[in-house]
């Protein structure tokens, strides 16, 4: 893959956007307890938090989406940042959880946003031979964001600094970080040269064109949507599982979280590449093979050396099949809505998956707190029917992106 020096840092840039959008939303995820706790509540009421953010993402994809198609990838992408880091550091300040949901609810629209305008940016600003290891870099975004933020909950979580002792409230507060990565988007990425071409010639709009493509529109929202159980079915409550069924501390929560996070790391790159030569499908339903016999080391192990190892397999799978997914959508929209489509396909998903988080909690505690049980039942029959749902799949490997067709 050769990349020049505008290439590389439009891809940089793309897989930071999104690596800090996964970041706030997986900080959450590691601080579902603590925020019950202190709103007096249960878990499953703290979760519908994780249900708003992923409903209210298809908001954000249609709405950032339809600004770039119109203004441009990379101006959109910047407010896109600012919006979601904004939003994200507000959730510090709720003063009850009815507030706290409303604002992850707010975060979730300005979350949907950032995939599809970074891939579309990235996407048309690379050679058609560079698409397969990139889709894997920007997908690693995800699981990276989810590595930071189990590495900052392990370093910063209940530590006392000054004589304050950092709480959840001041975890959100690091949402605001991610701002900084306007300045370099700003300074050092160019916009979309398949966007700039498209600027000298009338396009189709957006009902225009999906008329013509509404069948490979509602069959890619059902893929995306057990995609989306299949990644949030095995993240989301997985450092809940590892807390409140084995008891484990948060130095020990974080460490496993981070092997399953350099395992998704791995998958994502892995696969990306791999479907350059195998195709798109064979690479997703390879990766998703792999993911069942991993199931009883990740979900009933009780060691915490085996409980990564099966972590960190599972999450070679998961993130494996998703490493192809930025690449794939892409291929398959047409150029005329490229930032709107894959975008709102994916978080169309997203919604159609949301309420998953709270019915995988419901059904643990409904079987005596065993989280593994639920993780398990969700992460094999979701496997399955992706594998099943994406032969079906059309597949335009290699094709040239512009923004007219």
């Amino acid at each position: 893959m050769t990349l020049n020096s505008q290439q590389k840092k439009t891809v940089l840039a793309s897989f930071l956007g999104w690596t800090l959008d996964a970041f706030d939303f997986f900080l959450l995820t590691f601080l579902l307890t603590d925020i019950a706790s202190e709103f007096q509540t249960d878990v499953p009421a703290v979760s519908k938090a994780l249900f708003l953010t992923l409903a209210t993402r298809f908001i954000g994809a249609f709405f950032f989406g339809m600004l770039a198609d119109k203004y441009g990838r990379k101006p959109i992408l910047m407010l896109n940042i600012v919006s979601y880091s904004v939003i994200g550091a507000l959730a510090a300040f709720s003063p009850n959880l009815g507030i706290f949901l409303a604002l992850r609810a707010l975060f979730g629209i300005a979350m949907g946003g950032e995939w599809g305008l970074g891939s579309s940016l990235a996407m048309e600003s690379i050679p058609p031979s560079a698409r397969g290891m990139v889709s894997g870099i920007l997908q690693c975004g995800y699981p990276a964001g989810y590595l930071l933020a189990a590495v900052v909950y392990g370093l910063l979580y209940q530590q006392t600094i000054g004589g304050y002792t950092i709480g959840w409230r001041a975890m959100f507060l690091l949402s605001f970080v991610p701002a900084l990565i306007v300045l370099f988007i700003r300074s050092h990425v160019p916009e979309s040269p398949a966007f700039v071409e498209a600027q000298k010639t009338a396009r189709p709009g957006l009902l225009e064109t999906l008329q013509k493509h509404w069948g490979v529109a509602l069959y890619a929202v059902v893929l995306m949507m057990f995609f989306n159980f299949f990644s949030h079915g095995t993240q989301d409550l997985y450092p809940t599982f590892l807390k409140k069924q084995h008891g484990f501390d948060p130095h020990t929560v974080s460490w496993i979280t981070i092997v399953a996070n350099i395992g998704a790391i791995v998958g994502g790159l892995a696969f990306g590449a791999l479907s350059e030569k195998i195709g798109r499908v064979n690479a997703i339903t390879l990766a998703c093979l792999i993911a069942l016999p991993s199931i009883p080391l990740w979900a009933y192990s009780t060691t915490p050396f085996m409980l990564a190892i099966g972590a960190f397999i599972m999450q070679v799978a998961v993130q494996g099949a998703w490493g192809v997914i930025p690449v794939h959508l892409n291929e398959l929209s047409p150029g005329a809505v490229r930032a709107t489509l894959p975008g709102f396909i994916y978080q169309a998903g997203n919604l159609a998956a949301s309420y998953g988080g709270p019915y995988q909690a419901g059904i643990a505690e409904s079987a005596g707190g065993s989280y593994g049980y639920a993780l398990a039942l969700f992460a094999g029959v979701v496997a399955v029917c992706i594998i099943v749902v994406i032969r079906f799949s059309p597949e335009r490997r290699g094709q040239v992106m512009t923004v007219l067709s």
